[in-house]
């Protein structure tokens, strides 16, 4: 649909509350060719909103980003409604008030009463379900839930949740309005979460399992995850960013919405760091400190050179046995090609989803001459490594030492599970998976909202296709086996595709 379909469908767009999201979606409507009505119950909110998107749009117009003459335009179509009764020319009406269910019931049966009944009443709650929030509608099948992200008008992505009881042609007409408005419209079911809190349920919730069961410590977590996983920033940045009186929050009800699902399972260490005020930056300490808003992240141990020693690698995974002889071979390390090492070799190993020590024994190696490398990632940017609790720490450090040689960092953790990388993206994967199995939304619709929302280098589903549906599958068995945690069990989407080789991308839901 053309911008000036949208307009004839939507001429007036109303918006209760003009705080932060409320100006984001004004901006954005304006800019699409409506008219904007704002109403706020706080005294001059409004005028202070108005002046505020003026503001951004002067300063546009200043760096010729656009004319003087658009941007006295878009300030000509923000209409201040006195009261709540003014906004009856709406054609559709978004809320972004309290996140508190009976507050948005309160105030869609109060519009009720106001708008025309073919109006469309819109909810911008990222938490609350819409079947639940229209319920109290005597026409359920106007009201829609219209997600934006903040700061909306650089998140190019909204969220388009039809209720249980939303008309096909509302969700058609939402749909369209999204993407007039510059936004990639991302139509997904109403479940907790919707689709992009969903899908990010994962990262920091493993994050923290890896922490809490002292594998590393914080930074290493985040680098890893930034130098090896290609994120954006790492959980731990991400959750002082975000504020843990928000981040706990958002856990704690996706997990309580699906019943103590426990692939969402939250973590005890964040309750305790809400309970001492660490909520993050906004409180100048979470998880790092910060020293006028700046971020104090600690110095990387420094790694000691050690002789070359000879080295023996695992044949588990061929490919990444070769690509760690190639690196032994050019650090001029001597290089062992028995099928057994010798008592004088430093072992390397490559497990998936496996500890040094189970991945050891396994192969019928002596654990105190064992270290694991992560190849999930091969071995470009970062390299992690692990010990048993037996290995010689001469040969912990030669490990460090050898795949150091070129210069690139190395993270020494201590033995777990699966490293760092390699859980979280697995479950990362893993929940994506399952969202798609649910119908949740389509899969390339799950993995561009997840890009744009959440800035993952890539989406759940083309992650999983991007190192392997089999290895993923994997490390999540393999995880299970070890711990036995239900949160590691895979999906029926992944272990069917991974089974016949089949892209986490393609074909149907299930």
């Amino acid at each position: 649909m053309s911008n000036d379909a949208v307009a004839h469908s939507f001429n007036t767009l109303g918006i209760v509350g003009t705080g932060a999201m409320g100006r984001g979606i004004a901006q954005l409507a304006a800019q699409a060719g409506l008219n904007v009505m704002l109403f706020d119950v706080k005294e001059g909110a409004v005028a202070e909103a108005t002046a505020f998107i003026n503001g951004l749009w002067q300063r546009s117009a200043d760096k010729q980003r656009i004319t003087q003459a658009q941007a006295e335009q878009y300030g000509e179509r923000l209409i201040e409604a006195r009261d709540l009764a003014a906004l009856a020319p709406c054609d559709i009406v978004v809320e972004a008030i309290i996140e508190k269910l009976e507050a948005k019931q309160g105030l869609f049966s109060d519009l009720e009463g106001i708008v025309r009944q073919d109006a469309v009443l819109a909810t911008n709650t990222s938490s609350l379900s819409v079947t639940a929030i229209a319920a109290a509608c005597q026409h359920p099948e106007r009201v829609i839930g219209f997600h934006f992200f903040n700061p909306v008008p650089l998140m190019k992505i909204v969220e388009v949740i039809p209720g249980l009881r939303t008309a096909n042609d509302v969700t058609q007409r939402v749909n369209a309005l999204g993407t007039a408005m510059g936004h990639f419209t991302a139509q997904a079911t109403d479940t907790p979460g919707f689709l992009v809190n969903h899908a990010g349920r994962a990262f920091g919730t493993e994050a923290l399992r890896v922490l809490s069961e002292s594998v590393t410590d914080p930074a290493t977590i985040d680098r890893i995850m930034v130098d090896q996983g290609g994120f954006r920033m790492g959980p731990f940045t991400l959750l002082d960013l975000t504020g843990l009186d928000v981040s706990h929050a958002v856990m704690e009800s996706v997990y309580h919405q699906y019943y103590e699902e426990p692939r969402f399972r939250p973590s005890p260490l964040t309750r305790q760091r809400l309970s001492a005020g660490l909520l993050g930056r906004k409180t100048g300490e979470g998880f790092y400190r910060y020293v006028d808003g700046q971020q104090q992240m600690p110095e990387e141990p420094a790694i000691a050179p050690a002789s070359p020693c000879p080295v023996w690698i695992s044949q588990d995974d061929p490919g990444s046995a070769a690509q760690l002889a190639e690196l032994v071979t050019t650090a001029g390390w001597p290089l062992e090609s028995t099928d057994q090492p010798s008592s004088a070799a430093l072992c390397l190993l490559t497990p998936l989803g496996e500890d040094t020590t189970q991945c050891a024994l396994r192969q019928g190696l002596n654990a105190e001459q064992c270290v694991a490398v992560d190849m999930l990632a091969g071995l470009d940017k970062r390299r992690s490594l692990m010990a048993s609790p037996i290995t010689r720490p001469d040969l912990i450090n030669a490990a460090a030492s050898l795949l150091n040689a070129d210069g690139t960092p190395v993270s020494t953790l201590q033995d777990s599970t699966g490293f760092v990388l390699q859980r979280v993206v697995a479950c990362i994967v893993n929940v994506g998976a399952d969202i798609a199995q649910q119908g949740v939304a389509a899969p390339a619709t799950i993995d561009r909202a997840v890009e744009l929302g959440l800035g993952y280098p890539f989406g759940p589903l083309r992650m999983g296709d991007h190192y392997g549906a089999s290895r993923i599958l994997t490390i999540l068995n393999n995880l299970l086996a070890a711990t036995g945690d239900p949160r590691y069990r895979p999906s029926p989407r992944l272990r069917r595709r991974a089974a016949l080789g089949m892209p986490l991308t393609d074909g149907p839901t299930g």
